[in-house]
């Protein structure tokens, strides 16, 4: 389960959440479009389980190739945006924790999370990787898109770090109330001994500014 305070943090930013994909940088914005590209070959003629879906950005890339999608996230708010958008595939979406959802065994062939592999507790890794393997067709693949740190950020502030080396943050909304939330970075070496232990890699994007992964069940 992830901390109170980042899943308040995310409900009462529901309205700010897409700015992030419209920042003017055109590293950035080259990042984010060849990864839609990349999702949407992943997607296609899938059904598709993505949690974490928060305001719907990826699930409508998704949307322009799968056959089906189920998004899944705990905020309200952003799934009442995520309503609000065009879907060009039959697209279920389900107020739920992702770690209560009973998502029907091996049925998936795309899971999906997008921005929020960061937010989990480093202690809880296994059963987080069990719960996004359960869902996943024999032939079916994971996807995952997250941030790399940008330390000249001042929304991104450094509070501390735990006993399991969880790295906390501060950050503001518009309206100046602060949050104080988990959010966990990584190297390409610390990403590769998370997956390839218990996936196989068929894909490390790391980028400036994002990483991305495509994984395989590593299943017998």
């Amino acid at each position: 389960m992830t901390d109170h305070q980042t899943v308040q943090y995310y409900r009462d930013r529901a309205r700010e959440y897409e700015a992030i994909y419209h920042r003017d940088d055109p590293v950035r914005q080259k990042e984010l479009a060849d990864e839609a590209d990349r999702l949407r070959t992943l997607a296609k003629g899938r059904r598709v389980l993505e949690f974490a879906c928060g305001s719907g950005w990826w699930t409508r890339i998704m949307s322009e190739t799968a056959e089906s999608i189920v998004a899944v996230d705990l905020s309200k708010e952003m799934l009442q945006i995520a309503a609000s958008k065009s879907f060009g595939c039959p697209v279920d979406l389900i107020e739920s924790d992702m770690t209560l959802y009973n998502a029907p065994p091996a049925s998936f062939g795309l899971i999906a999370l997008g921005f929020w592999f960061s937010h989990q507790p480093r202690e809880n890794y296994d059963d987080f990787f069990e719960m996004i393997r359960r869902p996943l067709a024999p032939d079916g693949r994971i996807w995952m898109i997250d941030n790399n740190p940008f330390e000249d950020d001042p929304l991104h502030e450094h509070t501390r770090f735990d006993q399991h080396g969880n790295n906390f943050k501060t950050r503001r909304l518009n309206d100046g109330r602060e949050y104080e939330i988990l959010k966990n970075y990584f190297t390409e070496q610390e990403l590769r001994g998370c997956f390839v232990p218990r996936f196989n890699l068929d894909r490390l994007t790391f980028g400036t500014y994002y990483w991305s992964v495509a994984l395989r069940c590593n299943c017998s």
